[in-house]
């Protein structure tokens, strides 16, 4: 489980919760500034991070899905279990893509598809 790490600069953080800003205004959850505008700009960009780590998700479960149908499908064909080279196919394009942390995610990706070897 990860969580959201704030980090300060020695002065007390403002209440978020109870308008802890000066005039009353509520101050951004965890933005690690005290500059209004800054901290306003983080919020809207994370918002969107957010967005895009939900459709990751959802990506990445219907991809394990369909990997997981072509297992299947091949199988009961009497064919094996993997392809070794598409696979290798698959962590090529994410490496080239990517670099070498391609290449990692590349091999997670596979396994959330295929199980572990």
């Amino acid at each position: 489980m990860m969580t959201d790490v704030k980090e300060t600069s020695g002065k007390p953080a403002a209440d978020s919760t109870a308008g802890g800003t000066p005039g009353g205004a509520a101050a951004p959850v965890n933005a690690g500034t005290d500059a209004p505008e800054a901290a306003a700009r983080i919020v809207a960009i994370r918002e969107r991070i957010d967005e895009i780590d939900g459709l990751l998700i959802e990506l990445w479960q219907e991809r394990a899905r369909l990997s997981q149908q072509i297992g299947a499908t091949r199988l009961a064909s009497g064919g094996t279990r993997l392809v070794l080279s598409r696979e290798r196919e698959i962590l090529e394009r994410f490496r080239e893509a990517l670099g070498a942390d391609g290449t990692q995610l590349g091999l997670l990706i596979l396994r959330a598809g295929r199980g572990p070897l």
